[in-house]
């Protein structure tokens, strides 16, 4: 009997199980029946379900495809709720202005939220975690703080089309809005990103525990279909509960006298981050903290990118004719303080590292951004609170700034590597010599 619950298959079953709840109300379309907890609790189990399954099935496909390519897969699937939620908003502002600014709202929270809390709570974590001693990618050192997780240099691909983003994205609030000139660098940076890792080699299989590793040692007639399965099914669930289970815990936020602003910026990202941040966190618990972070900063990559670049298509259709979505300038300097978090973000990460003191640092600053407008929204008139919210975001895009203009002096040669590293992977997925190595 214990051998059987410890059966790889028991697991499976298990997470499958966990949302079984939430296909009921959905295929009977009773889910508007629930009341707000009751509704929040069944969709937030399927998509802790869907995390589960997602992560199985992205460890499943290395062994078939470009790790990196599995995990672009697993973060386009796993932020899949963030795009639907930010369309719905880009959709109803042809009709409603108001809801362009929701639409920015929404996705400078989310992008802020993956680095804020994902990118710093993914490394505290994997130093926490360090203490069993089985995460080869902690690196222990004297000091508080001090020790650092080990990135693998895999990811300067990654970080260089993400710094691009970056640059590109400070100038976005230059123009009217977001119109097709920024959707086509943003997307056009994303699709050259695919086109890269999709032509990399499939590397050695790290080994696996648990459900990958059974489905691994599976004939390739049975494991390529069991992924697209996972695949498939985690994504429909991800798609279908994420929404109700944000606007839910929007709901009970509202219900306790939280700003509807401010729930859409933080507490409907937070909800529809969630996929992404329970996959990450097992993949620390297995001491995979490298897997984690690639996952995270691909998830950044195509926020940053798509989500940005496709909002304006998704308004110009509603609106029946191309237009640029607009927003105001407290948008604007939104999405100018999410560049300059990720600016600095990226200066941490360009030594491939982050240590305990870099983690609660970017943890730091961004808490205190949110608790201080919270603080302004809750103590000033609207009008008056939005004044002061604006002066507040240019000061921390400032800060973000000069930090990282600091961070990249001391890191030019990190900076060189980077652009060495990547170069050599673009020549070596097209085919071309790799010339000498960056080391």
């Amino acid at each position: 009997m214990a051998s059987r619950l410890r059966h790889p298959l028991t697991a499976l079953f298990l997470g499958v199980l966990l949302s079984v709840p939430w296909m009921y109300f959905w295929a009977t379309g009773t889910v508007g029946s629930l009341a707000t907890v009751p509704r929040v609790a069944v969709s937030g189990l399927s998509v802790l379900a869907a995390s589960f399954l997602l992560a199985w099935g992205a460890e499943t496909a290395e062994k078939d495809v470009p790790r990196a390519f599995a995990i672009a897969v697993l973060a386009v699937l796993a932020v899949a709720p963030e795009y639907a939620v930010d369309a719905l908003y880009a959709w109803q502002a042809a009709n409603d202005p108001a809801a362009a600014n929701l639409a920015v709202a929404n996705m400078t929270g989310a992008n802020r939220i993956l680095i804020g809390l994902g990118w710093s709570g993914i490394a505290l974590f994997s130093l926490y975690q360090s203490r069993r001693g089985t995460d080869n990618s902690v690196v222990r050192q004297e000091g508080v703080l001090s020790n650092y997780v080990k990135l693998d240099r895999d990811i300067a691909l990654e970080i260089l089309f993400l710094f691009a983003a970056t640059v590109y994205a400070f100038f976005v609030p230059i123009g009217d809005g977001i119109g097709i000139v920024d959707c086509l660098v943003l997307v056009g940076l994303y699709v050259a990103y695919i086109a890269v890792i999709v032509r990399g080699d499939v590397e050695e299989v790290e080994e696996q525990v648990g459900v990958p590793a059974y489905l691994q040692a599976r004939p390739t007639n049975v494991r390529i279909p069991a992924v697209l399965v996972l695949f498939a099914y985690s994504g429909f669930l991800i798609f279908t509960a994420v929404e109700p289970f944000a606007h839910g815990l929007e709901q009970i936020g509202l219900d306790y006298g939280i700003p509807e602003f401010f729930m859409v910026q933080w507490f409907a990202p937070l909800a529809s981050e969630s996929p992404e941040l329970v996959v990450t966190a097992y993949l620390v618990n297995k001491a995979r903290s490298t897997a984690a972070f690639n996952a995270l900063i691909s998830s950044k990559l195509n926020q940053w990118t798509l989500l940005i670049g496709t909002l304006v298509i998704v308004y110009s259709i509603s609106l029946g004719q191309y237009g640029h979505l607009p927003f105001d300038e407290k948008q604007a300097a939104e999405i100018w303080l999410t560049a300059a978090q990720s600016f600095f973000a990226l200066a941490i990460l360009i030594n491939f590292k982050i240590s305990g003191r870099e983690a609660v640092t970017l943890l730091g600053l961004f808490l205190s951004q949110v608790v201080i407008e919270f603080a302004l929204i809750e103590t000033y008139p609207a009008g008056l609170a939005e004044q002061y919210s604006i002066v507040m975001l240019h000061a921390y895009s400032v800060l973000y700034v000069l930090l990282t203009i600091g961070l990249l002096y001391r890191r030019k040669e990190d900076l060189r590597r980077v652009t060495a590293l990547t170069a050599d992977t673009v020549r070596d997925a097209w085919g071309g010599s790799s010339g000498q190595s960056a080391d």
